[in-house]
């Protein structure tokens, strides 16, 4: 069931008083005592919303005519961004100072709403992208039936034709896909890596054969359950990060910022303070990113433990990992691989879940280990209060909580947060 109904308001324009930021690119007014979430405003604005979704709850809409602007406001950068057009920024219009200070009020609002802290948050610059543009490493594009690639905009399965996309990495539109024609297929990702490599991965439409241009790049086939099958070029891509490469599979999970993965591992390792001898876990490991990190810290004499559930991630964990004895990997699902391998204790937990976050019940298996510091990687800062919140229940309290922009011109943001045994 979903509270969505057909929009009775839906192209009505409303004359707003915006309020504060909301989760996910949001901001908060109010029309006639009900809520309406706003796009393309800024907290502090008066706006001509038009109507976009009604539910039976709260109304949505695009903030279409600023009449009295926010000093944050600046031009979009992008000509494809603002209302009805391109979904995959939300802040082009905020200047970056601006983004900062409204991701951290999500933050600390998510923390105070769901596990009753009252947290003063700063979110941190990301090296890289001193413009707020050109991070991107991974862009995915949706596919016309007629070949013509683009970007989907907000809440739609409309495709924005776009000419380049401004936060991709220049390595992405080196590639040019949003010039290309893709005949075939349903979307084509685009990857570059930190250590030269670019791939594209193509989707076929359903019951289609992808006609694939000539690109200067691995050629990837989506084939979905069975994985992705290399057509020309390598599989992996080779990722960098300080002294050390990172074998990762084209298709597979790294950070899309070109310098939130250095960054982010100095964070679990300022917060954790992994020292020789210890016992750590790295639950979600991935490629082994913290991983490494964490065997380095605790030296021979100590032992890591990374968990990962999807195959060809732990495969390339284990072959990151072949120069670190002391570090091993096992595949499987967290709380099934620490049942199955009889995992008790550790000095030191450190986990970066999917954006739904580690849960209750692997919260509370975690919170089993008696582990004196668990670091917690998140991506959104609901989930990451919500899992704060259920820890407290089996004493650890908050220590630390650091925010990175590693999504700059979109809502998203990343956190670190360092919980300790009381």
């Amino acid at each position: 069931m979903t509270d969505r109904k057909e929009a009775d308001m839906g192209g009505v324009r409303l004359e707003l008083t915006v309020d504060a930021v909301a989760n996910g690119g949001w901001c908060v007014a109010r029309h006639e005592g009900r809520v309406v979430f706003v796009r393309h405003a800024l907290p502090g604005e008066r706006v001509v919303a038009e109507v976009t979704e009604e539910t039976a709850r709260f109304l949505r809409a695009d903030a279409v005519e600023i009449l009295e602007p926010s000093p944050d406001r600046v031009t979009p950068p992008c000509p494809f961004a603002g209302p009805g057009r391109c979904g995959g920024c939300d802040w082009q219009h905020a200047s970056l100072e601006a983004q900062r200070r409204l991701k951290a009020d999500v933050v600390a609002e998510q923390f105070r709403r769901l596990a009753g802290l009252d947290l003063k948050v700063v979110v941190e610059e990301v090296p890289g992208a001193e413009d707020g543009l050109g991070w991107r490493t991974r862009v995915r594009f949706a596919v016309e039936r007629d070949g013509t690639a683009g970007l989907r905009r907000h809440r739609s399965h409309e495709i924005e034709h776009v000419t380049e996309c401004l936060i991709a990495h220049p390595g992405v539109e080196e590639v040019g896909a949003e010039r290309l024609a893709w005949q075939g297929a349903a979307s084509v990702e685009v990857v570059a890596a930190s250590g030269g490599d670019r791939a594209v991965i193509v989707e076929p439409a359903p019951h289609r054969r992808a006609d694939i241009p000539d690109v200067d790049a691995a050629v990837l086939l989506d084939e979905g359950k069975r994985g992705t099958r290399a057509l020309r070029g390598r599989a992996s891509l080779t990722e960098r990060v300080g002294e050390r490469d990172f074998r990762v599979t084209a298709s597979g999970f790294w950070q899309v910022h070109p310098g939130a993965a250095a960054t982010l591992l100095g964070a679990v390792l300022d917060l954790g303070r992994p020292e020789p001898g210890e016992w750590a876990l790295d639950l979600y490991c991935g490629a082994g990113l913290f991983a490494a990190g964490l065997a380095e810290a605790v030296g021979p004499e100590g032992a890591v433990l990374g968990i990962e559930s999807e195959p060809q991630a732990a495969q390339d964990a284990r072959f990151n990992l072949r120069d670190l004895p002391q570090a091993q990997v096992e595949r499987g699902r967290v709380e099934e691989a620490l049942d199955r391998l009889r995992i008790e204790r550790a000095d030191l937990v450190v986990a970066d879940p999917p954006r739904a976050g580690l849960g209750r019940p692997v919260v509370e298996r975690v919170a089993g280990l008696e582990a004196s510091r668990v670091v917690y990687v998140s991506c959104d800062p609901a989930t990451l209060a919500r899992d704060v919140a259920w820890f407290a229940g089996h004493g650890y309290r908050l220590e630390d909580l650091r925010a990175f922009d590693q999504y700059p011109m979109t809502h998203h943001v990343e956190c670190v947060a360092l919980l300790v045994r009381d």
